[in-house]
């Protein structure tokens, strides 16, 4: 059968070389990548009845219709400085050809784009009508890519969704999605996305479903990143490919094609590991010249996604650092919030932006004052001039605290407590009566920021004895009981195993205790002058919300707190724990606790039971060693 296949393709390759040199022309057939040669049959040879041959292909019409060459009626639609010339063009005896007609309505929604009035006129004048009818005439005729743009302007000009103009061309794009080029079927994916309610329901969704089979027609990386930002955030699927192709073409961007993918998949926060893999490499492996504006938005995307990659960050916090002067102080907020997030605790970087806030307080908003406050609490920095910078940061909040959204000044007055520098005006603010009522909602955000509130208030109590109210009302800071269906983390399991070995029994300490000041405890044990376990429940409990046991603490008996420290409560590559948990830590210290602390990069090295309960003795003894030490 192979040889009888090869043996007819010789035939007919034989018939085609002896019609190319035939005196009567009828028709050419354009060859697909031989632009400029052609294949010519005659009407008048021997075989052109014979069945099967190429000369019955040269009766059909043309396959393409010709562009036709620029005249100069393109060239009065392309320098037209307003509606008026181009609609007097309809009656100025020009010899309007197929696209003509649509290259005036793309002119004409170009230049009234930001003219809603005029658009309206426009629509009613019967020269537009007429325009609109013509070209709903030629429709069949109008290249690929004038169709699309044409399209495109008809929805930019707000024709109505029952006009029958704008219905005909939306057809005629739908039967010619399989022709048109991927990066078309990528511009009206756009417009229909961000203009609602003009564009078809149907046309959209058949556009994303040809985009998604068709991926594989990409072969540079800007028409994938030009994809990706305008049309995958409208089909997860898409979304999918896209990810995929440029994992493919990672190879070829450029600077500006890597950062618009990050703040892309920052934008739809996307956390794909691979891709963010990919681009990492490549940004610390090439020499790329980065701008402010990268800079600015790799760090942005980098903190959205909270993907942590030591050289990238290095590499964003030491150029930065040579364009601080350069920077306004919207920047540096912006700056400081991105690392904040990315948990990236550059010191150099820091002061820096401490003291340009400093010399740009004039230029400085009080939103920009929050940011960075908001930022250094994240991470737990005090500037070297710390004095100057506080100065500045309460003169510019105490004024205004109170006309700010609620969650905002619980988040402000927060960051303050973090930092030790909150005064009594401003937890007044935030602890007067009814003020935590809007907090007791259900939601995480809600949740969330009313455990501050509790934060703030044990501040108040443990932290600033001189402090006269108000405070929390006793019933608000009783703690919430435990999800149920939290998931406990791996560290967590083992050391309740441990701690529970070590007691021996319940009476001997309390494992996951909740305390009124907003934290919770791994576990808590009582310990007397020698060092032995006392039954805790016969004993008073002033961290308890319910009172429990009647006898005072005998004296020289201490009481212990285990804390946890998992890998998220700590800076990047870093040992310093966050704000958040040196408040807890500090908090539990306040409240008259021998504070026993298990970071995670400790416990990892343990591997047996046996040397798990022996570093939990050890760090116990050495925590009573050093309070009998002071």
């Amino acid at each position: 059968m192979a040889a009888r296949l090869v043996k007819r393709c010789m035939c007919l390759w034989q018939e085609a070389t002896r019609l190319v040199p035939a005196v009567a022309p009828v028709g050419q057939l354009r060859l697909a990548g031989v632009p400029h040669k052609t294949v010519t049959f005659s009407a008048t040879s021997h075989s052109s009845h014979s069945p099967g041959s190429l000369t019955e292909l040269v009766e059909r019409e043309q396959v393409f219709t010709p562009y036709p060459e620029k005249q100069e009626l393109d060239d009065l639609i392309e320098k037209a400085a307003g509606p008026e010339e181009l609609l007097e063009l309809l009656h100025g005896g020009h010899s309007l050809h197929h696209n003509h007609a649509a290259l005036i309505l793309i002119r004409l929604s170009r230049l009234l784009s930001d003219k809603p009035r005029e658009k309206a006129l426009l629509v009613q004048d019967a020269r537009f009508q007429q325009l609109l009818h013509l070209v709903n005439s030629q429709i069949t005729s109008v290249w690929h890519g004038t169709l699309v743009k044409l399209l495109r302007s008809l929805y930019t000009l707000a024709l109505p969704k029952t006009s029958k103009e704008l219905q005909s061309v939306e057809q005629e794009v739908r039967w010619r999605l399989r022709r048109l080029r991927y990066k078309h079927l990528a511009l009206l994916a756009e417009s229909c996305a961000s203009m609602q309610e003009q564009h078809s329901q149907e046309l959209l969704a058949e556009l994303l479903v040809h985009l998604e089979r068709r991926w594989t027609e990409i072969e540079d990386g800007r028409t994938v990143v030009a994809v990706m930002m305008k049309a995958g955030h409208l089909s997860e699927p898409l979304m999918n490919r896209l990810e995929d192709k440029c994992l493919e073409l990672v190879e070829q961007f450029g600077p500006d094609e890597l950062r618009k993918v990050l703040v892309t998949l920052a934008a739809q926060s996307r956390r794909s590991v691979p891709l963010l893999r990919a681009i990492s490499y490549h940004l610390v492996q090439k020499p790329f010249l980065l701008t402010k504006g990268m800079l600015l938005d790799l760090a942005y995307a980098y903190g959205k996604l909270s993907f942590h990659q030591t050289q990238v960050s290095q590499r964003l916090a030491a150029d930065l650092l040579s364009l601080i002067h350069s920077l306004t102080p919207s920047e540096v907020a912006r700056c400081a919030k991105s690392f904040a997030f990315l948990k990236w605790l550059n010191l150099p970087l820091f002061e820096a932006f401490a003291q340009h806030l400093l010399n740009r307080a004039q230029d400085a908003t009080l939103a920009h004052v929050c940011s960075m406050l908001l930022a250094f609490a994240r991470l737990n920095f005090r500037p070297e001039h710390e004095d100057q910078f506080f100065s500045l940061v309460h003169e510019r909040l105490e004024p205004a605290l109170e006309s700010l959204e609620p969650a905002l000044q619980v988040d402000l007055v927060w960051a303050l407590c973090v930092l030790q520098q909150v005064r009594e005006a401003e937890l007044q603010a935030v602890l007067h009566p009814g003020f935590h009522m809007r907090f007791l909602g259900l939601s995480p955000k809600d949740q969330s920021t009313f455990q501050k509130l509790l934060h703030i208030n044990t501040t108040a109590q443990l932290e600033h004895p001189e402090y006269k109210g108000p405070l929390l009302p006793s019933p608000a800071v009783a703690p919430s009981p435990l999800a149920p269906d939290r998931k406990a983390t791996p560290l967590q399991k083992d050391l309740q195993e441990a701690l529970k070995a070590l007691l021996g029994g319940s009476d001997r300490g309390r494992l996951e205790v909740a305390t009124q000041y907003g934290w919770v405890l791994d576990a808590e044990v009582l310990l007397d002058a020698d060092g032995q376990f006392l039954p805790l429940r016969n004993f008073v409990a002033p961290h308890l919300v319910q009172p429990v046991g009647s006898q005072p603490l005998p004296p020289g008996a201490k009481r212990v707190a285990f804390l946890r420290w998992e890998f998220p409560n700590f800076n990047s590559r870093s040992k310093d724990l966050l704000g958040h948990f040196v408040l807890a830590r500090r908090h539990i210290l306040a409240a008259g606790f021998l504070v026993v602390d298990v970071p995670y990069y400790e416990w990892l090295d343990l591997k047996s039971e046996w040397q798990k309960g022996a570093y939990l003795k050890d760090k116990l003894r050495k925590v009573v060693a050093e309070e009998l030490a002071k």
